[in-house]
């Protein structure tokens, strides 16, 4: 589960950005879509979770790991084991297959895992999305909805508890936002994974057990002073 309680943050820069969580709490396993104006906090929020943004004070807590007393090295870890992310932009990495963009996290941190086991699991993962036939093509060969998939396969190749989606839909075509958040919600049932995903798109928000209005969960700061997200 998530529990998020006091948190501070903000960005180190003079006047910058920050926010305050007074609390917020999310049961293990629910897929949530947390919606909201730009610059209301979505992505500083998954930035936390995830254990690339450290907040000034307050407890960061997923799965009893208390992310906040945690140092760089230790989040980053964390994130790798037990964090998949899935971004607007794809993040692929052109010079490697598909199936090598998949296997990216194992490259990373192997964690002790045989490569040949994450190997067959990396093609179960794009077989499951019918991609099975390009594993060995490039990231510039595929439809744009086909590199979503692949940007999907890749989040969810250590099973994470966690799954992280920013905007995952936003340079798609309706007919593939749909099947991209299908496709988390079916990967996340699978894996029991709790599922946070940040989108603009009214359309897909029925396809969620809960929805989540940023606004109603934390406040917006600035260097002069705080106002309401």
């Amino acid at each position: 589960m998530i529990e998020l309680r006091d948190i501070d943050f903000r960005y180190p820069v003079i006047g910058g950005f920050g926010i305050h969580i007074p609390r917020l709490s999310i049961p293990a396993g629910e897929c949530v879509a947390v919606v909201g104006p730009s610059g209301s906090g979505k992505t500083t929020l998954l930035g936390l979770l995830a254990g690339i943004l450290a907040s000034a004070r307050g407890a960061t807590v997923i799965n009893d790991t208390d992310l906040a007393v945690l140092d760089d090295g230790q989040r980053r870890r964390f994130r790798i084991e037990h964090v998949g992310q899935v971004f607007q932009a794809f993040e692929l990495l052109h010079y490697l297959s598909v199936i090598e963009n998949v296997m990216l996290p194992h490259y990373i941190h192997a964690a002790g895992a045989d490569r040949k086991d994450v190997h067959q699991r990396a093609l179960q993962l794009l077989s499951d999305v019918g991609l099975g036939l390009k594993a060995g093509s490039r990231p510039g060969e595929l439809s744009q909805g086909e590199q979503q998939r692949v940007a999907v396969c890749r989040a969810m190749l250590n099973q994470p508890a966690l799954l992280l989606a920013d905007e995952p839909t936003g340079n798609l075509d309706q007919a593939n936002k749909q099947n991209v958040v299908d496709l988390l919600l079916d990967q996340a049932q699978r894996n029991h994974s709790t599922l946070l995903m940040v989108t603009h798109d009214q359309s897909l928000l029925g396809s969620f057990s809960t929805v989540l209005d940023i606004q109603s969960v934390l406040t917006v700061t600035t260097g002069q002073g705080a106002k309401a997200a």
